[in-house]
């Protein structure tokens, strides 16, 4: 590779950082004269690349985009990232994993050994999302959220039978758990939701522009973790608990999820856990099968009593053929905050 050429994929390398360079740093950069740098400019240019520039003393060059799109310059580890992004793109929902399979091999066919070696030691497997969401909806929703434009769609239900219409002001597109959804402001409820987008249909036409809110929580990575915990702000479950296990912290600990444990001995463990409800943080210390000791708080211990009300009474319940109602349990209300689980609509 010659010195020119060297130095011309140094400077579009540089260039494609997206911010803009003065003059004097990029000729600093590349050990070169200024004169010599506005020759390159124009070599790219003539290549194909759109590269504006600004006069005065805090001027400089910016790649901009153009009519046609250049050959693309990537470094090794842009390389080795494009390709793992796109292998993992089956599993974000999106509805691209074919597209995405097709830019994959396109990539690794022009990738030098080198890299396809390194590419190939990374070998993984990605499980799809089963409610994939096509491209156009996240289109539609990503550009209404971008444009602070109401946004109108159809909403399935939970079993998919029925729709209904909802209009909200769209805030924020998140991936959580695997999935999709929108964060808005729901017009008709006054209140904020959060909207799982496999199950939305956006209307052709957005509505009027609106004026930002701010979420409760402020970041949005906190507000949907928080729902999803069952709380309104902050990213904590709404009820915590500390209990003794009668098994060894090293046989806890890999099941405790975001809990905390303290080992009490080679048998015994203390584990501070949270959940949706106390009935819900009673049943999931029932999974460790053991006995157990409630430290607190009483609203714990009461949630075991009628924990063992209802096991008492499932039992002698005679049997029955008849099966529930559909998506019973997610549109089910506990008793002690009026919340459920699942906190999107």
């Amino acid at each position: 590779m010659s010195t020119t050429t060297s130095r011309l994929l140094t400077l579009l390398s540089l260039l494609q950082t997206g911010r803009e360079w003065p003059g004097a740093v990029l000729a600093e950069r590349l050990e070169i004269t200024h004169r010599t740098v506005r020759r390159d400019i124009d070599r790219l240019r003539a290549m194909g690349y759109s590269i504006g520039a600004t006069l005065g003393p805090d001027g400089g060059y910016r790649l901009q985009a153009g009519s046609e799109l250049p050959p693309l310059l990537f470094d090794d580890e842009q390389v080795v990232a494009l390709a793992v992004a796109l292998q993992a793109a089956t599993a974000t929902g999106a509805g691209i994993a074919e597209a995405a399979l097709r830019a994959l091999t396109t990539v690794r066919q022009i990738m030098p050994s080198r890299l396809r070696h390194r590419l190939d030691a990374l070998s993984f497997t990605t499980l799809a999302n089963p409610a994939a969401v096509a491209p156009d909806v996240l289109i539609a929703v990503s550009a209404a959220t971008r444009a602070r434009e109401v946004l109108r769609f159809d909403y399935a239900s939970h079993s998919g039978e029925d729709t209904a219409l909802r209009t909200v002001q769209p805030h924020h597109l998140v991936t959580a758990q695997g999935r999709w959804y929108l964060v808005a402001w729901d017009l008709d409820r006054d209140d904020w939701r959060i909207f799982r987008a496999d199950r939305m249909t956006p209307r052709a036409h957005t509505g009027p522009r609106f004026a930002a809110r701010e979420l409760p929580a402020g970041d949005v990575a906190e507000f949907v973790a928080a729902r999803f915990k069952g709380a309104d702000q902050a990213d904590r479950w709404p009820c915590t608990g500390r209990a003794i296990l009668h098994r060894p912290a090293t046989e806890v600990r890999p099941f405790a999820a975001d809990g905390t444990v303290e080992p009490l001995g080679p048998d015994r463990c203390v584990l501070e856990a949270g959940s949706w409800s106390w009935i819900g943080l009673a049943a999931s210390l029932n999974r460790f099968d053991t006995d157990i000791e409630v430290i607190g708080p009483s609203e714990l211990t009461h949630a075991f009593a009628q924990l063992a009300a209802r096991n008492a009474a499932t039992a002698a319940r005679p049997k029955t053929t008849k099966a529930p109602a559909t998506g019973a349990f997610e549109r089910s209300r506990h008793p002690d905050s009026n919340r459920g689980p699942l906190h999107y609509e």
